[in-house]
């Protein structure tokens, strides 16, 4: 497994005002994914001039996680389970979305960070 991105994902309410703060610190809208999973959340990702990504989501709550983008779905889950991670307890966080370009899942660490794991689906 080979990791291909690594940058933090910013799941609010308000994701407009977080888009906004990005933008006044030099970040620039650099893909935006729409209708992602039965909530059609959409996605905005982000980037400066020395190539840093945010993304940022609507959702119901206020989370903040790690996006690992990587080349080996299956093995990445695999990797992060053996190393004492989880799914979330909540039925809709835990389960696998593919969007047909991508799928990603959530996994969280032992102390209770959360990770973004996805694939770029080529």
């Amino acid at each position: 497994m080979k990791i291909t991105t690594f940058n933090p994902l910013i799941i609010t309410k308000d994701p407009e005002s977080a888009i906004k703060l990005f933008e006044d610190l030099g970040f620039e809208k650099h893909h935006i994914k729409e209708n992602i999973s039965e909530s059609k959340t959409t996605d905005v990702r982000m980037k400066d001039a020395n190539g840093f990504y945010v993304d940022v989501a609507k959702g119901d709550g206020e989370y903040t996680m790690i996006r690992v983008n990587v080349d080996h779905f299956e093995e990445a889950i695999e990797f992060f389970m053996a190393h004492g991670f989880r799914k979330p307890r909540h039925e809709t966080a835990s389960k696998i979305v593919d969007t047909g370009s991508s799928k990603y899942t959530l996994v969280v660490s032992p102390s209770g960070y959360i990770l973004a794991v996805s694939e770029h689906i080529k």
